[in-house]
């Protein structure tokens, strides 16, 4: 597939995805939408592909939706996109088959490398990822109150999980900017380093992940954690208990035994 707003690259395992709009901070449109779900999909369906990595290109990560499309949805232009279920096999959760919730449906571990202003739908598109490092200059906005708008797209749902229901109403009501630190501290990232270390860490680590870990567990864990989101906690432990009967016929669990003892880097296949 040729990409118009955003790029596309493996390498050592890792995939990065990296919204392609400098010029417009990365402004989000229905043609980057599709393009970055499409990258989504082939990197989770990618045996090669171990860890994705998605950031933004120039100073910016993303500042929410473009003007462009906002500006024709209040004139009248456009039609506001309706918010529907999009797809996907028959035993993923309906709530992972809406539009901008299909994240947690890729079986790889997704890291949101922030490089600079994330804002609105930007901050909706971090929040799906399962890891969020920041550059210590990015700030970040919900921006919605300040445009007559709501929480949309979930973010409802991913933000108090992460910062709790009182930051979570700040955030949102307010529509203020707020650092990095302020978003390490309430919970929001995980790490927070200089601008210019931002992607080589966050390589490293994806590297890791790609080289030291079986794959086949990352993927079962990731659909566990979200799934768990909605089951109690005696479900999640059925559900963990059969799963990990399931690994110990894998052929990744006898390679995890079998090059610890023998003290030699592991070589999982993924089965």
């Amino acid at each position: 597939m040729a990409y118009e707003a955003i790029q596309y690259e493996v390498a050592e395992g890792v995939a990065t995805i990296t919204l392609n709009r400098p010029d417009r901070l990365n402004a989000w449109t229905r043609q980057m939408e599709m393009e970055v779900r499409a990258a989504m999909q082939k990197a989770g369906a990618d045996d090669a592909v171990r860890c994705i990595i998605l950031t933004g290109a120039g100073r910016g990560f993303c500042a929410g939706a473009d003007m462009d499309l906002l500006t024709g949805i209040q004139q009248g232009g456009q039609q506001a996109e309706e918010r529907r279920p999009s797809g996907g096999a028959a035993n993923v959760r309906p709530d992972f088959r809406m539009t901008y919730s299909y994240f947690p449906t890729i079986p790889k571990l997704i890291i949101g490398a922030i490089n600079g202003p994330c804002a609105g739908l930007g901050l909706v598109i971090a929040l799906y990822c399962d890891i969020r490092y920041a550059a210590d200059n990015a700030m970040f906005t919900s921006a919605f109150a300040a445009r007559g708008l709501i929480a949309e797209h979930g973010i409802s749902w991913t933000l108090p999980r992460l910062v709790g229901i009182a930051n979570a109403l700040d955030i949102l009501c307010s529509a203020r900017k707020f650092g990095a630190q302020e978003a390490l501290h309430m919970g929001m990232l995980n790490r927070v380093l200089p601008g210019e270390q931002l992607l080589p860490a966050v390589r490293e680590y994806a590297k890791l992940i790609a080289s030291t870990v079986s794959p086949r567990s990352v993927g079962i864990m990731k659909r566990q954690v979200w799934d768990a989101q909605f089951q109690t906690l005696a479900e999640s432990i059925v559900v963990g208990d059969a799963e990990m009967k399931e690994s110990f016929l894998s052929e990744d669990f006898k390679e995890g035994v079998a090059h610890f003892m023998e003290k030699r880097p592991a070589r999982f296949s993924g089965r």
